[in-house]
């Protein structure tokens, strides 16, 4: 590893979420306070192979921090993936002597980083950038906060037509491989089912729960289904309670990726500058190849290849809430 950190790039890599501007405004600024020469990379891991590198400066990242998406794009990079692509993007990055990277994204980006810092000794950090809440090692990921309150907001909506028709509606929402964004929304609506990918769906108990409920006259009902349902989303999920209730009135909303877009939440904002604060910190102190989270409000460093092999879990207890609040 290099022995002082003076020149730092920063990239956003993977699916963006709100928040990603608030991390590169913090990685940006505190690196300038301790004059460093800071770099952005443009298109994650594209732009390094393409060498598309800008300079930063303060006024670079001035006006973004209440702004969705990310300044510096984002992209999946195939040739990364190749020993051959990642030579090419350690070149583009020693010509400019850049010898500190921080990569804002998930497992999937800090895997990339974890290589290319194993081949090149170049150290790096990661920074949780998913809306899934999917990685362990911090108890919240830059962007999961808002892209909850934007599923919150439309599934009220949905439950006053829902009221107004006495209908089922079942709403899906993003996490292919998480349920957190089903969970969190879910509890926070008052929704009578929750089906997420951590958990196997008895969906004859469900169609059950539906029935009883309609005989106690509960007309409006809301299920919350993760794209990564076993049944494959919210259009398979409506196909089955059809065909065991044939007489409901049952619709489905599938939310995409609005739950991405917007302006990130004061929670968001703060936590992805303090941990864009952090990030320039553990370059310039020694603290290298951790991904920087945020455990019990205090900041925890987990090794990239730890943070990439773990997952969240999802506490059964969490479950034994939705049954019994919905009841």
């Amino acid at each position: 590893m290099a022995d002082k950190v003076t020149k730092i790039g920063v990239l956003t890599s993977g699916g963006d979420s709100p928040g990603m501007n608030a991390a590169v405004r913090a990685v940006v600024r505190t690196g300038l306070y301790h004059n460093c020469e800071m770099f952005g990379i443009l298109r994650g891991y594209s732009g390094m192979y393409e060498d598309e590198i800008i300079p930063m400066d303060g006024r670079s990242v001035a006006n973004i921090i209440q702004r969705g998406g990310t300044i510096l794009k984002t992209s999946r990079c195939k040739e990364f993936m190749t020993a051959e692509g990642r030579a090419i993007a350690y070149q583009n990055l020693q010509k400019r002597g850049i010898n500190g990277l921080v990569v804002i994204g998930g497992d999937g980006s800090f895997k990339g980083a974890q290589i290319f810092s194993n081949e090149y000794d170049i150290p790096c950090i990661g920074l949780p950038g998913t809306i899934d809440k999917d990685i362990a090692g911090t108890d919240f990921t830059i962007g999961f906060d808002t892209a909850v309150n934007t599923a919150v907001e439309a599934i009220d909506k949905i439950r006053d037509t829902a009221d107004a028709h006495d209908r089922l509606f079942i709403v899906e929402v993003m996490g292919r491989d998480a349920g957190y964004i089903a969970l969190h929304s879910g509890i926070a609506t008052g929704a009578e089912n929750i089906l997420i990918p951590e958990s196997k769906t008895n969906i004859d108990d469900l169609v059950h729960t539906l029935t009883e409920k309609s005989k106690r006259k509960k007309l409006v009902n809301l299920i919350v289904v993760a794209e990564g349902d076993e049944y494959g989303g919210a259009e398979k999920v409506s196909q089955v309670i059809k065909e065991q209730m044939p007489t409901a009135d049952v619709r489905v909303c599938i939310l995409g990726h609005i739950q991405r877009g917007g302006a990130p939440t004061c929670l968001d904002r703060l936590i992805a500058s303090r941990m864009g604060y952090s990030a320039v910190e553990c370059l310039l102190n020694g603290t290298h190849n951790v991904m920087v989270g945020i455990v019990n409000n205090h900041m925890h460093y987990t090794p990239l290849d730890h943070a990439v092999k773990e997952k969240q879990t999802i506490d059964p207890e969490w479950l034994k809430i939705v049954k019994i609040l919905a009841r």
